[in-house]
C-alpha cells in the first residue's frame, strides 16, 4: 500500500472541500479557491475534518495514481490556507528587477527590458532591502508558482563561468574553469 496515499489529509477550520460526482475536487479557503480533476478510479471522501484518498485495487496504474492524487489534494489544502512562495536571486552587474503595477519588469543585460505579466492568483514582490536583486513569486497554486518562477529563471539562466543570471534562492551553480592560457 502507498505510504503517502493512505495518510489522511487534515482539513483546517475555514476550509471547505467539495467532491463532485465526476471526481472534481474543489477546495475553498482564505487565500482563494482551487480545483483539480482526480482520476475516475481513485476515490476521494471527506470524513469529518479529514479527507481520505483510496484506490480500488493494487494494479500498477492505480498504485501510481494513489499517492499522486493524495498529494494534489493536500497541496490544494495547504495552498488555500498558507499559500506557496518561491524565491529568485539576480546576479550580474546592472541586472535588476522592479515592479510595474502588478507586473514584473526585468533588466537582464539585453538591449530591451523584459515585462513578465502576473497571471491571476500570482503576486510578485521585489523587497527594498534586496536592492532589486531578489524576487518572490507567491500564490495559492503550487504548480503555477513553480512554473512562473521557472519562466522568470528562463529569461536569463545562470551561466557556468561567472554565475551571472537569474537563479532560484539557494541554488548552487557549478562553475567551469575558463580558457587555459597558452603554454610556453
Amino acid at each position: 500500500m502507498s505510504r503517502i496515499g493512505k495518510k489522511p489529509i487534515a482539513v483546517p477550520a475555514g476550509v471547505t472541500v467539495t467532491v463532485s460526482d465526476t471526481n472534481l475536487v474543489t477546495v475553498k479557503g482564505p487565500k482563494g479557491e482551487l480545483s483539480e480533476q482526480i482520476h475516475a478510479g481513485i476515490t476521494v471522501k471527506q470524513e469529518g475534518a479529514e479527507i481520505i484518498v483510496s484506490r480500488p485495487n493494487d494494479e500498477k496504474e492505480f498504485r501510481s495514481l494513489h499517492g499522486l492524487s493524495r498529494t494534489l489534494v493536500a497541496n490544494m489544502v495547504i495552498g488555500v490556507t498558507e499559500g506557496y512562495e518561491r524565491g529568485l536571486e539576480i546576479i550580474g552587474t546592472g541586472y535588476r528587477a522592479e515592479m510595474k503595477g502588478k507586473d514584473l519588469l526585468l533588466h537582464l543585460g539585453y538591449s530591451h527590458d523584459i515585462l513578465v505579466p502576473a497571471p491571476e492568483g500570482i503576486t510578485y514582490d521585489v523587497p527594498k532591502e534586496g536592492n532589486g536583486l531578489k524576487i518572490k513569486v507567491s500564490g495559492a497554486n503550487k504548480q503555477q508558482v513553480g512554473q512562473i518562477a521557472a519562466v522568470i529563471r528562463g529569461k536569463r539562466p545562470p551561466e557556468p563561468y561567472h554565475g551571472k543570471g537569474v537563479r532560484y534562492a539557494g541554488e548552487h551553480i557549478r562553475s567551469k574553469a575558463g580558457k587555459a592560457g597558452k603554454a610556453k
